[in-house]
């Protein structure tokens, strides 16, 4: 590091000292915003409200809805009475599920007919709703395969085995809590939210206030105010960056499987990429209002819709998955996933770290560019 670049790196350090506001928002920030979105996001399905349509009213009809809330997928909350409450409790959001059993239920079950139940599920969120079918399938066929055994078994017969048999096994995430996958998405959300908003401010702040134009006749170099620009806010970031991960390991228990040292490399890689765009903006705006905003265009909402924190990428338009690879979100996203969750390493990890590397150094040069054309 140059004398130059150590005199910005120091003048930068005190400028964050004598600013309590943006430590503040370095600090608590990020911390409130895992816990807000680790606690409220959630892809499970769990007490699923259920309500019962029984009209058969038999020892039958009763056994298959037991089932349900003994799975611990559902929660019954209402008896309906008549036909009526079964559009209402859909309607008002009361139920998730319906679970019609129709009258002579138990009698086709005596006589081995095969005896039908409906069930009616909210599909204002289409993928919930299919989890939530999907239990329901499972539980109904469950109790209708134990019912044929006691059937055949009362008659002396004993059921053949079934001709094909799934024998699962789930990777990566085998209690399948979500907060498990959300939470290692949410380090690369929050880099991206928090330290390219910072950079960008605290450069606009000196243009308003005019102590800009002392570095435009002081003989450094532009790569060299960039660079003592930098180091600082990516100090910031690494912190916040091992605070919010001593945070989800402490707050929600995530597992770390990967290897530390390799999660730690990427993460400087990513850091200084985030407080890069920082400055990238910075250098074509001169206002604060309009680095705030078009920091949090730029970052935050690409980082939430395609970096596939929430949203899987594979299911989106051929189109659209290209386009997700020019945020780096989505890279730091998957090698963050990668480490903490499959105990990837770098041979499968190098083409992400090599597109957070490009990604970076492109945003420096062009940073340093467009900071030389501001000094001409």
């Amino acid at each position: 590091m140059s004398s130059l670049v150590g005199i910005i790196v120091w003048k930068e350090l005190r400028e964050i000292r004598r600013d309590p506001i943006t430590m503040a928002v370095a600090v608590v920030l990020p911390l409130l915003m895992l816990y807000l979105f680790g606690s409220a996001v959630s892809l499970d399905v769990k007490d699923a409200s259920l309500a019962v349509y029984d009209q058969d009213r038999s020892a039958a009809s009763r056994a298959l809805i037991e089932r349900f809330p003994q799975s611990g997928y559902f929660k019954r909350t209402h008896d309906i009475r008549a036909e009526g409450e079964v559009a209402e409790q859909l309607d008002r959001g009361r139920a998730r599920l319906v679970l019609i059993i129709p009258s002579g239920f138990a009698q086709k079950l005596a006589r081995g007919e095969t005896a039908e139940v409906q069930a009616l599920a909210d599909g204002s969120y289409s993928t919930t709703a299919m989890v939530i079918l999907g239990y329901a399938e499972a539980i109904v066929q469950s109790y209708a395969l134990e019912r044929m055994r006691e059937r055949l078994a009362a008659q002396g017969m004993t059921a053949p085995p079934a001709p094909v048999r799934v024998e699962s096994r789930v990777w990566f995430n085998a209690p399948l809590e979500s907060r498990n996958y959300i939470v290692p998405g949410l380090f690369g959300v929050i880099l991206m939210a928090f330290p390219p908003l910072l950079t960008a401010l605290a450069v606009v702040r000196e243009k308003e206030a005019g102590s800009v134009q002392q570095i435009f006749v002081s003989p450094i170099q532009p790569y060299e105010f960039i660079a003592g620009k930098m180091i600082p806010y990516a100090a910031i970031a690494f912190f916040e960056m091992l605070m919010i991960l001593a945070a989800g390991l402490w707050w929600f228990h995530i597992p770390f499987l990967g290897s530390f040292p390799l999660f730690l490399a990427a993460t400087v890689i990513y850091v200084f990429c985030t407080v890069g765009l920082g400055l990238l903006i910075s250098s074509i705006t001169r206002s604060q209002l309009v680095a705030m905003m078009l920091s949090l265009l730029a970052t935050l909402m690409p980082s939430f819709l395609f970096s596939g924190f929430l949203f899987p990428i594979y299911t989106m338009p051929t189109m659209i998955q290209m386009y997700t690879h020019l945020f780096p979100a989505r890279h730091f996203i998957e090698i963050s996933r990668g480490i903490v969750m499959k105990d990837v390493g770098l041979a499968v990890l190098w083409p992400q770290l090599l597109a957070l590397l490009l990604y970076t150094v492109l945003v420096f040069v062009m940073t340093t560019r467009l900071f030389r054309k501001k000094v001409a």
